[in-house]
């Protein structure tokens, strides 16, 4: 993990151009290549980041993060306050509280749930950026990735939404639809 807090732009150039004028932020570089830039303020959200895979190449005060699509992060700094790098070691993962598991493993048990002819592939599919609690297949043959909370809120529109877009990259399983599962929203 490599931290630094500095003032500097950020300009994104992919599906469509973002621009972060100058202000001090925090950049975090994961050990998986994902990059967030954040502000001291708002959600826990990133202003901007961009999902590995991508390469990350540094000239002088700038930053570079191109993704296989192309898009870029370009972040061009000024002041640097503080940074770091820090080895972390392999993550346990999420361990998930008896509600969200409980459900999990019933809606697994019956996938039906989701709608005539879904089956199960499997739980807590592998990702890069984390296990979709259920991958399903439907009726045409399409796959469902579905994400389980116990309580619905817009973070975890937020997860199931980054993992339709790492999904969808792979045409083995693509075309793949989302469904949001909660006890509460």
């Amino acid at each position: 993990m490599r931290i630094r807090i500095a003032d500097c732009t950020v300009r994104y150039e992919g599906r469509l151009n973002a621009y972060l004028p100058m202000a001090t932020r925090l950049i975090m570089v994961k050990a998986d290549g994902c990059v967030a830039v954040h502000a001291d303020g708002g959600a826990y959200k990133p202003l901007n980041w961009m999902n590995a895979p991508n390469t990350l190449s540094e000239d002088g005060d700038t930053w570079v993060v191109v993704n296989p699509k192309g898009e870029k992060l370009i972040i061009e700094f000024t002041d640097v306050h503080f940074e770091t790098v820090r080895e972390m070691g392999e993550d346990p993962g999420l361990v998930k509280d008896g509600v969200e598991l409980e459900l999990q493993r019933l809606l697994a048990e019956r996938p039906e749930t989701f709608g005539d002819g879904v089956e199960l592939i499997r739980r807590e599919y592998p990702t890069p950026i984390g296990p979709v609690d259920l991958l399903c297949r439907d009726a045409r043959g399409d796959t469902i990735a579905i994400e389980i909370k116990r309580r619905g809120e817009i973070d975890g529109v937020e997860q199931l939404t980054r993992y339709l877009e790492f999904l969808n990259r792979d045409s083995r399983l693509g075309p793949v639809r989302g469904i949001f599962a909660a006890q509460i929203v």
